[in-house]
Formats: C-alpha cells, structure tokens, sequence
C-alpha cells in the first residue's frame, strides 16, 4: 500500500467516524426529546444509551484504520505518546472537525432541521468546565490503561466511561473539542451556545494533557511492551 493511500484511509476514517458519532449525539438527542414528553432524564438516558452503543460500534469499524480518534485530544495524546507521527496531527483535527459539523447536518437532515442553526442551550460556568476536565481526563486515562493492557477491551471500555459520564458530569461529558464545536451549530437537545464552547475545549486541553501525563507514568510503555 503506498504511504499517501495508507493516510487517505485514515483521514476518511476520521472523518466519517466523527460524522456518525455527531449524527448519533445529536440525532438520538431530537429523537429523545421528541418522545419524553418533556422528562429531561429520559432524554438524557436514550442520549446516553445511544452515544455509548455507537461508540462501540464506531471505534470497532474504525480502530484498525485510523485508530478510532475521532477527537481532537486524543489525536493530541496519542501523538504526545509518540504513537502517531506529528506530520499527521493536523490533518487528523481538522478531519475530525469538518466530520463533526457533516454529523450535525445529517442529523438536522434526519429531522427536517435546518442545515445548521446556533444553539441557545446554556452551558458554562466553573462547575461545567471543572466536568470536561473530569470528563477529558477519564477518557484519556481509560484509553490509555486499557490499550496497554487489555487492547482488545477498549472500545468498550470508552463506550461505557462515557455512557457513565453523560450521568455523573454536570456538562454531560462533551470530552471532545470538535464535538464542542459541532454541538454549537445545534439548536437542540445537544446543543452548547457558541459563546460556551471555548471554556469547555480548554477545560478539555488541559484534562487531556494531565492524564496524558499521570497515565503514562502509571503505566509505562516498557512494562507491557
């Protein structure tokens, strides 16, 4: 396979994981408010239950591809690890954003929405940035502990912290800035309000590069390798 196919490959499997993951938050989100009658707690356990599933199946189909980032800190970690090739990490984030905004327009397709519409759902404030570092942190500590230790565990492993997450965070658990973007341009149950998102991608930065960090010293290349 020549190199330059062998990146195309990734690239698209960025960009259509990070598609199908914003068209399974997003449209499983219209979907359970449209059914709940107003119960946000249901909403939120059929936006849950959904984004946990996909996430299984996404990182499955995808993980021998590109890896199965489908987000910007991971893409970040993963390099920082010295496990994906610097050259690769700016194509990979914006893959995964231009991914991320299709997912938005093909849910807001599903459901007869417009294309894109800002959101007006308020979500900022130190409690909500204090849970995406939460949240960031145990995402990228999960992925690490488990892909050196029981690989074969990992997609499940970050469908079922984040499914959790959805419950224990105050912020829902976005953990991804190209989500935190995207989730911006819908004026739905998932939506964040443009002016919101930039406190909860740093929150997420600074999450990531902390696990990054405690988890690599926790669990060290040299002893499963």
């Amino acid at each position: 396979m020549k190199a330059g196919d062998s990146i195309l490959k990734k690239l698209v499997a960025e960009f259509l994981g990070t598609a199908f993951l914003l068209a399974i938050v997003v449209g499983s989100g219209i979907m359970a408010q449209n059914l709940a009658s107003g119960n946000i707690a249901i909403a939120l356990l059929a936006n849950a239950i959904a984004t946990g599933a996909g996430l299984i199946a996404l990182i499955l189909m995808f993980g021998n591809v590109s890896g199965a980032h489908f987000n910007p800190v991971v893409t970040l970690s993963e390099a920082w690890q010295k496990n994906l090739p610097a050259k690769l990490i700016f194509p990979y984030i914006v893959a995964q954003i231009i991914g991320a905004f299709a997912g938005v327009a093909a849910a807001h397709g599903m459901f007869d929405l417009p294309v894109f519409l800002a959101s007006t759902h308020v979500r900022t404030g130190v409690s909500q940035w204090w849970s995406e570092f939460i949240a960031t942190f145990g995402l990228i500590a999960v992925i690490i502990s488990t892909s050196r230790t029981r690989p074969a565990t990992t997609p499940f492993a970050v469908a079922a912290y984040i499914t959790a997450a959805y419950w224990f965070t105050s912020s829902t658990s976005f953990a991804n800035p190209a989500v935190s973007l995207a989730r911006a341009m819908t004026d739905t149950f998932a939506g964040i309000r443009p002016i919101d998102a930039p406190g909860f991608i740093l929150a997420q930065l600074v999450g990531a590069a902390c696990a990054t960090v405690l988890f690599n010293w926790l669990y060290p290349k040299s002893s499963s390798h």
